[in-house]
């Protein structure tokens, strides 16, 4: 993949190996960059040598950067799934005990009332949040955007 390195030098990237070119893409990708592959001639490692990929930890440091990127820049869908898994454990846990209000008018296991209460707050406030920072990434993107297409073309 090639991109136009007039905007390389604004684009602040947090990766340090093989991830980098996962975060170029998603950059590129997010302020609609031109892009384009190139073929690249591929030879057989000299004898002797080895090679310095770690297939199981480049892919977990890949997997991290991916996950952070979603939350950075996709806050809605990261803080709405969380929102989600928080919200279905509350119905999950308060289901037994308002079925034993409803038949004895009791409330007997009031610490998992309180606590299936708690995560439905949590989980309206990481709704909520995930709306907030949408709206903040949106902004910073749009001025992302503009300040790209302000330089001049490179010949």
């Amino acid at each position: 993949m090639r991109l136009s390195s007039r905007w390389l030098w604004f684009l602040v990237a947090g990766a340090t190996g093989f991830e980098i070119e996962t975060e170029l893409l998603v950059h590129a990708l997010e302020l609609k960059l031109p892009t384009d592959e190139i073929a690249t001639p591929y030879k057989e490692r000299p004898e002797g040598s080895e090679s310095k990929l770690r297939t199981v930890h480049d892919g977990i440091r890949i997997l991290r950067l991916i996950l952070r990127l979603v939350k950075e820049e996709r806050p809605l869908v990261f803080y709405s799934n969380f929102a989600a898994a928080l919200a279905l454990l509350s119905v999950g846990l308060s289901i037994p005990v308002i079925l034993d209000y409803l038949s004895t008018g009791l409330v007997p296991r009031l610490p998992t009332a309180v606590l299936a209460m708690g995560l439905m707050l949590s989980a309206i406030i990481s709704f909520f949040s995930g709306l907030i920072l949408d709206t903040v990434t949106r902004g910073r993107r749009e001025m992302k955007r503009l300040h790209y297409l302000s330089l001049r073309p490179v010949p």
